[in-house]
């Protein structure tokens, strides 16, 4: 199954997955290897957690690796529609607010990506400029108009 994902997002998630392989991986394997010459491994709390950050960090690349492999760097279709990858300017009576709908690998919510399974990101989907959005938070049902699609 295809991951769609922006250029940045593919970029940003090659350079983790090398970090992972060339830096903490071997630090992880130094931190193991210290912490076995200390002796009896049962009762080695220094070396059962980097034994479980070594498991972190290969399940990590594992699927970062799966999720490069089926990456499909997403662009913008004509239309005007939001899609994933659209930035979207977003009015409510709170004020303005600017999103970008993008795959949940590369969701973050505090630098503005939102994925398109999130409830805000479902509302979004297929609409246009002009169109009025709702949706329902914890805090309750919330509304926004779409000034611009970019």
């Amino acid at each position: 199954m295809a991951k769609y994902l922006t250029k940045d997002g593919l970029e940003k998630l090659k350079k983790e997955l090398e970090r992972l392989e060339n830096v903490e991986r071997k630090e992880v394997i130094k931190r193991i290897s210290h912490a076995a010459s200390h002796g009896d491994l049962k009762e080695n709390a220094g070396y059962h957690a980097a034994r479980d950050d070594q498991a972190f960090i290969e399940a990590r690349i594992k699927s970062l690796k799966a999720t490069i492999n089926q990456a499909e760097v997403i662009e913008k279709k004509a239309g005007g529609e939001v899609q994933i990858s659209s930035i979207v300017l977003l009015e409510s009576k709170s004020g303005k607010e600017k999103f970008q709908v993008v795959e949940p690998e590369e969701a973050d919510i505090l630098a503005g990506k939102i994925s398109p399974k999130s409830a805000l990101g479902q509302a979004l989907l297929g609409k246009s400029k002009g169109d009025i959005v709702s949706f329902d938070t914890p805090d309750g049902l919330k509304k926004y108009k779409i000034s611009e699609v970019e």
